[in-house]
């Protein structure tokens, strides 16, 4: 019974609740901001600076889903804004699922090759875990359509392609760096896994 209050559009949905979570993750995409700090001085220092946009994955999945919160809190009444609601909403899910599982799988098979483990370890599976469940979680309450959703696969899917055509990629744990190779092919995969699980959820929450 209490399960399903919490899963309920009366309680996920409450505007108390709702501005919590906008706030959590606000704080959580700033955080992640500085957390990237590093590799994007050290990216605007050798690359292209155009480049930068694509340095920040996990705090910009973040930044998708906060400003998703917006357009639950605040129905846009025009449609230009509608639309461009629906596209990041679509961002939000794509990505939050996709770079909330790549974290959590990248910290677990960097242990799994000797690398040490650390308390901030824990810190970043419990938040890179509560990005992908939120996200699907809200899906039935955000706009998008299939459209918004290609739109937001494109998106990272070309992330991913800057990531590892130009190595900047996130940092991984130092036993990782041998191979690179597959975890580009692991992150690409979970690419399309995001998609098609923000797909699915869509389509569950239309036949709700």
């Amino acid at each position: 019974m209490a399960l399903s209050f919490f899963w309920s559009k009366e309680f996920l949905t409450n505007r108390y609740f709702l501005w919590l979570l906008f706030w959590c993750n606000a704080l959580g995409t700033v955080y992640g901001y500085f957390w990237y700090g590093e590799q994007m001085k050290q990216t605007l220092a050798q690359q292209p600076v155009w480049q930068i946009v694509f340095v920040p994955d996990s705090p910009t999945a973040s930044l998708f889903f906060t400003l998703a919160l917006l357009w639950v809190l605040y129905p846009a009444k025009s449609v230009v804004l509608q639309r461009i609601g629906h596209v990041i909403q679509a961002l939000a899910v794509v990505t939050s699922v996709k770079y909330g599982v790549w974290a959590v799988a990248i910290i677990f098979a960097g242990w799994s090759q000797g690398g040490a483990q650390h308390w901030q370890d824990w810190m970043l599976i419990a938040s890179h875990s509560a990005m992908a469940i939120e996200a699907l979680m809200y899906v039935r309450f955000f706009g998008f359509r299939w459209l918004a959703l290609i739109v937001a696969g494109l998106w990272t899917l070309l992330n991913d392609t800057m990531d590892y055509t130009y190595d900047i990629f996130p940092w991984l744990p130092a036993a990782l760096y041998q191979h690179v190779e597959a975890v580009r092919n692991f992150t690409f995969t979970l690419t399309i896994v995001s998609i098609l699980a923000a797909w699915l959820a869509l389509r569950k929450a239309k036949r709700a």
